[in-house]
């Protein structure tokens, strides 16, 4: 099922692949939202927006982790595309090694600074217990999380979207069940939607990782190929380091953002959670745009083909701009609808709109600008510029820390919400022309 992304029109490629990407990433989302419906069902309103609070933490933990593992497959992509097989199984390996290390690392850390960081971020009192029990859970399963995410990008970098989307489909329908198992039937609340979030994960990278040993040869490393090689630790290093910095420093931004909204009390956590759950929801398909580009890149720099590139760029931003309207244009009149599904039948849905339209609707609003973060920066880190993804993070959290701040100092919940939004337009527009100009870098070095 590999793809070779060097050969064919760009646009059909990138449509072909990008779609099974689209369709686990909303599979995703949709199962990260049932944890949160059953949650603001069965646990209650205040569970919800416990579990909502920890949002911007959980992003920091695995975004960190994620960022660096998906950094170290890049490698894999561009020796895939120069048909250096030894050089993509020593990937693999390196990889993995990288992987244990940085895990060990992360769970140790995440779980030792919980309690102030939850204070720092001025938690609410009557949520503060269920928001703890559930982001600890979740660091403790972050090594699931983290595996299934790199044994998925060893596949995207060869060109094969679809058997991750089948082991994610698996994942989303075990936790499905797993969550109305630990929350109905043995009562264990927010820590049994966390629970099951980490099983579910854990069984998706073991039939992910049975795959790649079993049926993938490019993939699966030989005797030989089980050692450290410095060299390609050092290129995976060089582009997962930054990667991880770029998350972590973005994430950094949204927990002020969320420390923003946390000063307007449990009401405006509950309207922001359920209104930022559908807005993630709606934007799987920028980030699936992004994958698949990061992986046309790859391959394609791999062959020293930066005309094909950026051809890939436009057409990518093509599909994105009738994505954004379509995708706005069903979101705005259905998000009452939608946030209806988070709680019990009898809660009136009035009292958190206030909160979550505003939030929602500028979003929408910079949707585009969204996009071309994704496009741009998987663009250039395919060509392995990893430092670019902490460059823009830097950008976003600059963004942010000046909305939020000024939403803290002015007491202005309008403020808060336009955080996210703010740091998409101005890190947009810096990410189109940073490309440009290592564009023109990149033709002066090849040719």
């Amino acid at each position: 099922m590999e793809t070779n992304m060097t050969q064919g029109r760009p646009l059909t490629l990138i449509l072909r692949f990008m779609m099974p990407l689209l369709v686990g990433n909303v599979f995703q989302q949709l199962y990260n939202m049932i944890d949160t419906i059953i949650v603001g069902r069965y646990v209650g309103d205040t569970a919800l927006a416990a579990v909502g609070s920890t949002g911007t933490i959980f992003f920091l933990v695995i975004g960190i982790c994620n960022g660096m593992a998906t950094g170290f497959t890049v490698l894999t992509s561009q020796k895939y595309g120069a048909d250096d097989y030894d050089g993509t199984k020593l990937s693999v390996t390196n990889g993995m090694f990288l992987s244990v290390i940085l895990l060990v690392v992360m769970t140790a850390l995440s779980l030792s600074v919980m309690h102030p960081l939850l204070h720092i971020m001025n938690t609410p009192e009557d949520i503060y217990d269920d928001a703890y029990q559930y982001i600890s859970v979740i660091c403790m399963g972050v090594t699931a999380i983290v595996f299934y995410n790199l044994f998925s990008s060893f596949l995207r970098a060869i060109g094969n979207s679809r058997m991750p989307l089948i082991f994610l489909i698996i994942s989303a329908l075990l936790n499905i069940i797993l969550d109305l198992v630990f929350i109905l039937i043995f009562h264990m609340g927010v820590g049994g939607a966390a629970w099951a979030t980490n099983v579910s994960q854990a069984v998706s990278a073991i039939l992910c990782a049975i795959y790649i040993f079993v049926k993938v040869d490019v993939l699966k490393p030989q005797k030989k190929h089980w050692r450290w090689h410095k060299e390609s630790v050092r290129k995976q290093l060089s582009i997962g380091i930054p990667m991880a910095l770029q998350f972590g420093i973005t994430a950094s931004g949204t927990m002020v953002m969320q420390t923003a909204v946390n000063k307007f009390g449990s009401v405006a956590v509950t309207g922001f959670t359920a209104a930022s759950r559908v807005q993630n929801l709606l934007t799987q398909g920028m980030m699936a745009i992004g994958q698949t580009i990061a992986s046309f890149s790859g391959q394609n720099y791999g062959r020293g083909d930066l005309d094909r590139i950026h051809q890939g760029t436009k057409d990518a931003m093509k599909i994105s701009l009738v994505y954004c309207i379509v995708v706005g244009g069903i979101g705005i009149p259905l998000l009452p609808y939608l946030m209806k599904l988070f709680f019990d039948a009898g809660v009136d849905i009035s009292i958190y709109l206030p909160w979550a339209k505003p939030y929602f609707y500028m979003c929408v609003a910079n949707y585009i600008t969204l996009c071309m973060i994704f496009i741009y920066r998987n663009t250039m880190q395919g060509c392995g510029y990893g430092f670019v993804a902490m460059t823009l993070g830097v950008m976003e959290l600059i963004a942010r820390l000046i909305t939020a701040g000024l939403s803290i100092s002015l007491h202005s919940y309008l403020l808060a919400a336009a955080a996210d939004p703010a740091a998409w337009f101005t890190t947009g527009f810096f990410a189109f022309f940073l490309y440009l100009y290592l564009r023109k870098r990149m033709q002066r070095n090849l040719y």
